[in-house]
């Protein structure tokens, strides 16, 4: 009865959030430039003070990560993302074209859902308030029941921050009482006009599945080939910062390395120098027993952990400040555990004779769950990254730690924590989220061309003959004397 009287008031709970929302974002379209920059600068201002305290709090329900990196991530959502999309037009004329006579008008989507992922809850949270505002919309919130607490605090200050700055009440909201029935309910209510789904697999196809436009994010399953002109110390220092940030918790970070045999000890050497610890069989057979469940799922009390909480666990011990754990793997797919995708301080490790043999352990590793995510190459030579570009993926990253360079925290992409996939990972877009997404454009289109009724007679109409009696001459006839006469009227 307790259980039933809880989904009663959690479906309840998410009508009266969706009701409220679409009601405040009408009021949000008529919003101008200044108006809505006022808002998202408060949000911006909300987000950095309460930075810390937030990624505390995420720290302490979730068990992910570590405080320095959410607090981090916090800022990236909020300071840096404002920068990046300070300039963006979404409102109004957002493009006159005197040429071709086109004015395209921005226009909000309406209401979105946001699915929020239990490793990244208030950066994602936060990312996804300032986009949407940025673009006029409301957005209602469906939590990760792990992450609960931390993600409605982070919903609730943005909803403060943009109504204490003008917005209309309850423009952004968070279900309080998550269940799968509420999320349901949410997903395809008809208050809600995008969803916006970061999570796992299973909830990114159910946001597809729902009938509604969405945007979803594939599981990512980055390799990380280390090219025979590449930088060796760079590189594992590229790689170790991106696999130790937050413990390994965002979807762009590396899952395994690939070298080839020529530099395979002196790779070895360098992560051994920086923190690397390389696992014999019997002890990467007992961290892949940890890390999994139901074969190749990762088991939530690993995710995001240091390399001292995954070794101890398995029973095995490493040097004191060891950073990750490497595990030598033979091939690709359920026989290898380590070649799906380890949200945590694992790596995977792969030598290969050449730069083809290692392209195909890549393609391997991304159809074995990174289809369409990222791909990361260390090399000196531009036509190798280059060759690296044709693969299935839509973010190659060169020299650059794959976790930053992902989110365009290091690269130039724009700063996301949505990254899609495009259709080869089954998302609807391959860009980094942003509030251009997030917009429907009106196009106010002139007339440019003269287009002239034909009025010349066929010879077929005239003779009221079928369409069996037209000879080839005939038809030509009739076209070559329409050609004509346009061509006489453009004259005149």
């Amino acid at each position: 009865m307790e259980n039933f009287d809880y989904d009663l008031q959690s479906l309840q709970e998410t009508r009266n959030l969706a009701r409220q929302a679409k009601l405040a974002q009408t009021e949000l379209a008529k919003f101008d430039c200044e108006q809505i920059d006022k808002i998202i600068r408060n949000m911006v201002k909300v987000a950095e003070e309460n930075a810390v305290s937030l990624a505390k709090l995420a720290v302490e329900e979730t068990g992910f990560g570590k405080v320095e990196d959410k607090t981090f991530k916090n800022h990236f959502a909020s300071t840096e993302l404002y920068e990046y999309i300070k300039p963006m037009q979404t409102i109004g004329v957002i493009n006159d074209d005197k040429v071709n006579k086109v004015v395209e008008i921005a226009e909000p989507v309406g209401l979105l859902m946001g699915i929020i992922p239990s490793t990244n809850p208030t950066s994602t949270t936060i990312y996804k308030s300032i986009i949407a505002i940025k673009s006029r919309n409301g957005i209602v919130f469906s939590p990760h029941p792990s992450a609960l607490k931390c993600t409605l605090q982070a919903a609730r200050l943005m909803n403060d921050a943009a109504v204490a700055a003008g917005a209309p009440a309850n423009i952004i909201g968070c279900i309080s009482k998550p269940s799968m029935a509420a999320t349901n309910e949410l997903m395809k209510c008809d208050e809600v006009d995008m969803i916006i789904a970061t999570g796992g697999t299973a909830m990114v196809k159910a946001a597809y599945s729902a009938g509604k436009p969405a945007l979803g994010v594939g599981p990512g399953n980055v390799p990380a080939y280390i090219e025979r002109t590449a930088n060796v110390q760079k590189a594992v220092k590229n790689i170790i910062t991106s696999k130790t940030f937050d413990n390994g918790t965002i979807c762009a970070s590396e899952q395994a390395v690939i070298v080839e045999e020529c530099m395979r000890d002196q790779v070895i050497e360098e992560f051994r120098r920086q923190g690397g610890y390389f696992m014999t069989p019997a002890e990467t057979d007992k961290v892949a027993k940890n890390l999994f469940v139901r074969g190749h799922a990762m088991n939530a009390k690993f995710v995001g952990r240091s390399a001292a909480v995954i070794a101890e666990s398995a029973g095995i011990t490493i040097p004191p400040g060891t950073k990750v754990l490497l595990g030598e793997q033979k091939g690709v797919g359920k026989d290898y555990p380590l070649s799906f995708e380890k949200l945590t301080t694992v790596l995977a490790f792969y030598t290969v004779k050449d730069w083809e043999e290692a392209c195909d352990v890549c393609i391997k590793l991304l159809k074995n769950g990174g289809v369409g995510h990222s791909l990361s190459i260390h090399t000196e030579n531009p036509e190798m990254a280059m060759k690296f570009a044709s693969k299935p993926v839509f973010r190659i990253l060169v020299n650059t730690p794959s976790t930053q360079g992902g989110v365009g925290a290091s690269t130039g992409l724009a700063p996301a924590f949505t990254l899609g996939c495009g259709t080869w990972g089954g998302s609807a877009t391959s860009d980094n989220v942003t509030p251009m997404h997030l917009i429907n454009k009106k196009r106010v289109a002139y007339g440019i061309k003269e287009f002239a009724e034909n009025t010349t007679p066929s010879a077929c109409v005239a003779q009221s003959c079928s369409s069996s009696d037209i000879s080839e001459d005939q038809i030509m006839n009739v076209v070559n004397e329409v050609i004509a006469l346009l061509k006489k009227r453009g004259e005149n």
